[in-house]
């Protein structure tokens, strides 16, 4: 099933429709954010009034992620104001475009998984699920888009870029050093 998803062209022909869903939802998402005047503030401080917490026991579910909304992400809500709707915005793009895709997709799971921790659960359940399909078909799933370019030109870069600095030679030679 993998190898089928992350080689045939059919699975990318499905990756396209696929990533232009999830990316029209991040890009309006986002650009509803970005236009709108967001303030991340209320949605903060209602994430720590109200935590999610286990109804048998009434203990925090995710503490260490309510002490991260309460000590860093509410001091600094200015930051996360600029960086959540940046952060679907541009998720949104790189799926739309099959520009980075896989990174694309990898981020908009983790801000996903951020917001169900955070107690939203909305579409995220789904948008996690779309996500990591995403993921799981890799470059095929860029293979109509933006990555068909950017992924061969940045493997020869990393490529070259091997060549020259990861085995440097001994004394000016012209072995390689195998330490």
């Amino acid at each position: 099933m993998f190898n089928w998803l992350r080689t045939n062209v059919y699975a990318a022909g499905l990756m396209l429709i696929l990533r232009f869903y999830l990316g029209y939802a991040w890009i309006t998402g986002g650009w509803h954010k970005l236009t709108g005047g967001f303030d991340a503030t209320g949605f903060l401080k209602g994430a720590v009034a109200k935590p999610v917490v286990d109804k048998a026991t009434n203990e925090l579910v995710y503490p260490t992620f309510t002490a991260f909304l309460e000590n860093f992400a509410l001091p600094n809500a200015k930051l996360f104001n600029v960086l959540i709707p940046l952060g679907e915005f541009l998720v949104g793009l790189g799926l739309v475009l099959g520009a980075l895709t896989t990174a694309a997709a990898f981020f908009g799971v983790l801000m996903n998984f951020m917001f169900l921790f955070a107690g939203t659960v909305s579409t995220n359940p789904w948008m996690i699920l779309l996500g990591v399909i995403v993921i799981a078909a890799g470059a095929n799933a860029g293979k109509f888009g933006a990555d068909y370019y950017i992924l061969p030109y940045l493997r020869k870069l990393l490529r070259h870029r091997g060549d020259h600095g990861a085995n440097p030679t001994l004394g000016g030679g012209k072995t390689r050093a195998h330490i």
